[in-house]
């Protein structure tokens, strides 16, 4: 039998009918569609959604973003909180509607987050062709904008006849759905195929479920792991976002307190074991704690469960200072096992950690080790709750507005945060004790995630509240989706920091030798031609109120405690705003990251900059 439909109308029938399950439990994989509609999509996908709702036969809902980039951010939030067994699709008009959704393809595929994109594309007839926002090149008639999603996809296909619609969904599905091959996927869709009919089997349609599996480890690789780990006697676990997306933070605890070995976390990490933990030493690498820090440059093993490695978890490897360092690296994927010369250990990170835990039986670290990170802990707290009361003025610092909602929110609650200053404080100080609570995209660090991306965790867990912290600069690049929280009436609590500029890279900018130029919002100075004159009078609140949200001024952390209390109070999508100083003291996390300075420079600033980077640099080397 067959059902005569338009690819997009099959597309839409398809995408309502799968499901994954996990560990027993099944769920929807696509809980909607994203969209902007033009003229390369709104009688194609944009018909398909109307006819499906009007009529009932597919249960697909749509929902209208304001920018294109930032619905694949908010799909991003909501796979991530789904733990990557649900997602969202993604439509999208020809030309510019498409190719601003490749920054947050980038974004997905790094974060190893599922996403399906579906932007439009030029006619597959060439009917029409040159078309409106239709790239002509002149090497080939088969090249599109659409040709740049290609390295940010980890599938990409363009589907020029209905007949191959069906074999590149089924490959999209196996992708969104692995573990270890997630990421971005592309479907780029022609203008006139999207209203092509067809007659498709009916087989197509019939609800398909994908199984997420837990692979197990390799026998021979477990037993070279635990040999490994066995000979250990200053080891140090990394957790990374694959404990979480695995849901194995119980297995996590269990193991730590089996082996008594410390656990640091990554950004996508944090949260993986409970900050309060005895066996818990906070973050690791360029930002991250003393503690784990210090540990990680006496570690003769690394078992790193479910990380990628970044530059900023090994410090642009520095990190780890023991000529005879070792590293056994639990990953689903391959590629990130295989990472350092490590011992790979190619297994689901929960059943990895199982599988170690009844292997190392009757293993245990030194009381030594143990008392060393319970005394380091001890101190480091005292450091931490300084950072969180320093009562600076005239303005407060960042660190006090983070404490301040870190002691406020609850544990279910969540803090969204991508780019600039923050993401480093919160990783060297936040405290958390729900593998949920830390949403802090530092994959790509993409400055106008957290909104978006903000809005997307609240769709995936409407019972929590959401706290979404972005700075000025952030701010400025993507805000327009309060709109959309307004609009579907999904409540946020946003926290406006205001600091006139792009605090982060200022301050490294300095440390650099570079003087922060070109990092604050100034007047340009007409005798000097630089932009150092008086703040600009832009008005942020203002802004935020503009766009529908109900927007709090405060200028002290009492005011700003007494705002989050209001906030919470509400039904409604509020901006709390306060302006913090950029130049109030953070603590260090005793650590390095690698950004090259110039070689010569006639800045005395930048030599003296050089002078330090090369010192900094001879730690620097490769695991082998």
């Amino acid at each position: 039998m067959t059902v005569r439909l338009t690819v997009a109308q099959a597309l839409v029938r398809f995408l309502a009918s799968q499901y994954t399950e996990r560990d027993g439990v099944r769920q929807r994989l696509v809980e909607g569609c994203w969209g902007i509609f033009g003229h390369g999509n709104v009688a194609g996908v944009g018909q398909a959604l109307l006819q499906a709702q009007q009529t009932g036969e597919a249960d697909l809902k749509y929902y209208m973003a304001r920018n294109e980039q930032a619905m694949v951010h908010a799909s991003v939030g909501f796979a991530r909180m789904r733990n990557r067994l649900q997602i969202f699709a993604c439509t999208a008009s020809i030309g510019p509607g498409s190719t601003n959704m490749v920054t947050g393809a980038a974004l997905a595929t790094i974060n190893r987050i599922p996403v399906l994109l579906l932007p439009s594309d030029y006619f597959a007839t060439r009917a029409a062709s040159p078309l409106l926002q239709e790239l002509e090149d002149p090497r080939s008639y088969d090249v599109s904008v659409n040709d740049a999603f290609k390295p940010v996809s980890r599938f990409w296909d363009r589907i020029s006849r209905p007949e191959q619609l069906p074999s590149a969904l089924l490959a999209a599905m196996r992708v969104l759905t692995d573990p270890a091959e997630t990421g971005a996927v592309t479907l780029a869709l022609p203008q006139d195929v999207q209203a092509e009919a067809h007659d498709w089997p009916e087989q197509l349609f019939t609800e398909r479920t994908w199984f997420v599996p837990r692979p197990q480890p390799e026998p021979s690789a477990l037993g070279r792991a635990v040999e490994v780990l066995r000979n250990a006697r200053r080891p140090l676990v990394i957790a990374g976002g694959g404990v979480i997306y695995s849901e194995a933070s119980a297995a996590l605890r269990r193991f730590a307190e089996a082996t008594g070995i410390g656990v640091s976390d990554t950004q996508a990490g944090k949260g993986a074991l409970a900050w309060d933990h005895p066996c818990a030493v906070g973050g690791v690498g360029a930002t991250g704690s003393p503690v784990a820090n210090a540990l990680a440059r006496e570690a003769d093993v690394i078992l790193g469960v479910g990380t990628r490695y970044s530059d900023f978890t090994t410090a642009s490897r520095t990190a780890f200072q023991n000529p005879d360092v070792k590293f056994v690296n639990l990953n689903v994927a391959a590629f990130d096992a295989g990472k350092h010369a490590g011992a790979s250990l190619v297994a689901d990170a929960r059943a990895g950690l199982e599988a170690l835990t009844t292997a190392l039986t009757g293993y245990h670290v030194d009381p030594g080790y143990t008392a060393r990170i319970d005394s380091a802990n001890a101190a480091w707290r005292r450091v931490v709750e300084h950072a969180y009361h320093l009562g600076h003025q005239p303005l407060p610092a960042q660190t006090e507005i983070l404490g301040a909602l870190n002691e406020f929110m609850d544990e279910r609650d969540v803090v969204v945060q991508a780019a600039g200053s923050m993401p480093g404080d919160l990783q060297m100080l936040w405290r958390t004790r729900d593998p949920k609570q830390y949403h802090v995209e530092y994959g790509y660090s993409c400055m106008g995630y957290e909104i978006a991306g903000g809005l997307g965790a609240k769709m995936a867990a409407p019972d929590r509240e959401v706290f979404v912290l972005v700075g000025d600069g952030s701010y400025l690049m993507m805000a327009q989706e309060i709109v959309t929280a307004v609009s579907e009436g999904i409540k946020l609590n946003l926290v406006l920091v205001q600091n006139q500029g792009f605090g982060s890279i200022g301050s490294l900018s300095e440390s650099l030798g570079s003087q922060r130029f070109g990092t604050r919002y100034r007047y340009r100075d007409p005798s000097s031609g630089l932009l150092d004159g008086d703040v600009l009078p832009v008005d942020l609140a203002a802004n935020a109120a503009s766009l529908g949200a109900d927007v709090i001024k405060t200028r002290t952390v009492k005011e700003l405690q007494a705002a989050l209390a209001q906030s919470r109070a509400s039904d409604r999508t509020t901006v709390t705003y306060i302006e913090t100083d950029p130049l109030a003291p953070v603590p260090s996390s005793e650590s390095w990251w690698d950004v090259p300075v110039s070689q010569t420079s006639a800045l005395d600033s930048t030599q003296q900059a050089r002078t330090a980077y090369e010192a900094a640099q001879r730690d620097q080397r490769m695991y082998l």
